[in-house]
């Protein structure tokens, strides 16, 4: 028995947490969905593999309505820090993102690698003497 996990939270203001605002985020087990916009709309994809780390902002005014941000550390171009603006849930899905990316890295075969300074500038090998 396959569960599949969905999300949709909408971005709030920050006065009551109210949902007055024309952004939605959709988080599945494959990818990120932002749809912003009234009238010109925009949706904007990520591919949960592309997630690279996950941070929880909580601000003093986010704590007292429920709120939180989740910005997503990606490898995407389009949004390399993707954020998920004042929305509820927001440690549930922080942790939900982690894990989720985790696992579509796993079944990818994907591998993240950092530079960590090789020596390489401007495409020449330099000496760090």
């Amino acid at each position: 028995m396959v569960i599949i996990m969905e999300y949709i939270e909408r971005k709030r203001l920050l006065f009551f947490g109210l949902p007055w605002t024309f952004t939605k985020y959709t988080i599945q087990e494959e990818y990120i969905v932002v749809n912003t916009g009234l009238f010109k709309t925009y949706e904007n994809d990520c591919y949960m593999y592309k997630v690279q780390d996950v941070e929880l902002q909580v601000s003093l005014l986010e704590r007292i309505f429920g709120l939180g941000t989740v910005i997503c550390f990606t490898g995407d171009t389009t949004h390399p820090n993707l954020q998920l603006i004042h929305i509820k849930h927001s440690k549930e899905i922080k942790d939900y993102i982690l894990r989720t990316s985790e696992e579509a890295r796993r079944k990818r075969r994907t591998l993240n690698t950092l530079d960590i300074g090789s020596g390489m500038r401007d495409g020449m090998l330099t000496d760090n003497l």
